[in-house]
């Protein structure tokens, strides 16, 4: 789908993160934007894992393991957000990305699901874990930057 765009576990997380209100108001607009159908998100099991374990387990949060759930799972059942998922041929490759770019492969992990998918623009805060891969990586939290979600 034309205009579609990953979203990393941070930005995500930082909807439910209030210490930094800036990036709490930039993520709560990207997720609100996807949840009306202003804009094509898309997450992928890692990611949904990843938010799960975050919420549950770090103290900013303030979720015990069923209020951490009940949240993952309303951007599970959320018909705006595509979900992707990956393969054993997926790890595959992730770990050849790491091997030889040195990308981390949980990030590696989430760059080649992506491709599989069609989906070539990332949004997220740690733009030094995907260096040399073939998506557009995006920090919705850098002054100025201009997300998919943003109007040009």
């Amino acid at each position: 789908m034309n205009g579609e765009f990953f979203v990393d576990t941070n930005v995500l997380a930082y909807v439910f993160d209030t210490t930094d209100p800036q990036k709490n108001e930039v993520s709560k607009k990207i997720v609100g934007e996807v949840m009306s159908g202003l804009a094509h998100g898309v997450v992928s099991n890692q990611v949904l894992a990843e938010l799960f374990s975050i919420l549950s387990s770090k103290s900013q949060f303030k979720m015990n393991k069923e209020e951490a759930r009940a949240t993952v799972n309303g951007f599970i059942v959320a018909k705006n957000w595509r979900k992707i998922n990956y393969t054993a041929s997926t790890v595959s490759k992730a770990m050849r990305r790491s091997a030889e770019h040195g990308t981390p492969l949980w990030d590696a992990l989430i760059v080649e699901t992506m491709v599989e998918n069609g989906v070539y623009t990332l949004l997220t805060e740690d733009a030094n874990g995907f260096k040399d891969c073939p998506v557009k990586v995006v920090n919705p939290f850098k002054a100025g930057a201009q997300t998919p979600a943003s109007p040009a």
